[in-house]
């Protein structure tokens, strides 16, 4: 079983909702990814989603762009991003990661030699924004025969047709992107992402995990009501901003920055006590 399998899995089993946030490798520097990682883990989360660098992040709001900007400025690679994974991978063994980023870079180093790196250094799953499900038949089967999950976006413009062909190729968990536009916005209508998680529910027996706009408790606590869990990504990336300011980061910056995650977490958890309480 792979490690996204065993964490969903026991998650599901416990009535626990997922938390995964996103940070992208290099920003503000290698070392400091790894360190923020474990902070992550330290903090409550169940997934670990790490950036690869692009030039031309398209689905990406400004706060993660800058990050993005940041990191390639320090010359972060796709080959660098192996590398956090490597180190982090030193001292736990448990925690999933997920490389999320665009096609571009993995076309430039070859299928085969992403797929190999990605295998000896402990990743666990896939997400390529730009990858849609017709173009992906290559890299999905070296991915699957690596058993390394491939993770899909699904979006609320999604048509049903579009959405059975992602699920079928999708595992580890769906990623359900909550609004129109790109990362960092604000979402206003739950209900609509409710509609479109339960309809996602009756296709796939897989995790539904949402995206986009889960900034804060509330909105973690209003998304994970209607979902198995949420992504958390501008909201840590703008702390992570202010990382760049200092000459030297130490323990107590990691763990500010890193505070968001725990109060998530917190709040998540709360809310499935007091619901096992009511049902008692």
């Amino acid at each position: 079983m792979s490690r996204i399998a065993h964490i969903t899995k026991m998650a599901r089993e416990r009535g626990r909702k997922l938390l995964i946030p996103y940070l992208v490798a290099g920003d503000p520097s290698l070392q400091v990814t790894v360190d923020l990682m474990h902070s992550l883990v330290e903090s409550g989360a169940d997934v670990i989603e790490l950036g690869i660098p692009f030039s031309d992040p398209s689905s990406d709001g400004p706060v993660i762009q800058r990050s993005i900007e940041r990191s390639l400025g320090n010359g972060t690679s796709l080959r660098d991003a192996f590398d956090v994974v490597a180190e982090f991978r030193k001292s736990d063994q448990a925690t999933p990661i997920v490389l999320m980023g665009y096609l571009n870079p993995v076309e430039i180093l070859g299928a085969d030699v992403f797929v190999k790196k990605s295998l000896e250094v402990g990743v666990d799953g896939v997400l390529l924004v730009d990858m849609p499900p017709a173009e992906a038949e290559t890299i999905h089967k070296k991915l699957t025969e690596a058993e390394i999950d491939t993770i899909f976006l699904v979006a609320p413009t999604t048509s049903e047709d579009r959405v059975k062909s992602i699920v079928e190729l999708t595992s580890g968990y769906v990623y359900y992107v909550s609004l129109k536009g790109v990362t960092g916005a604000s979402i206003s209508d739950t209900h609509s992402v409710q509609r479109n998680v339960d309809a996602l529910r009756k296709m796939t027996d897989l995790p539904v995990v949402v995206g986009f706009g889960v900034k804060d408790e509330q909105s973690a606590k209003n998304m994970s009501g209607v979902s198995d869990g949420v992504i958390v990504g501008t909201a840590l990336v703008k702390n992570i901003e202010s990382l760049n300011h200092s000459t030297k980061v130490n323990y107590q910056d990691i763990a500010r920055c890193t505070l968001i995650i725990k109060n998530i977490r917190n709040q998540l958890d709360t809310e499935f006590n007091d619901a096992r309480k009511e049902s008692e």
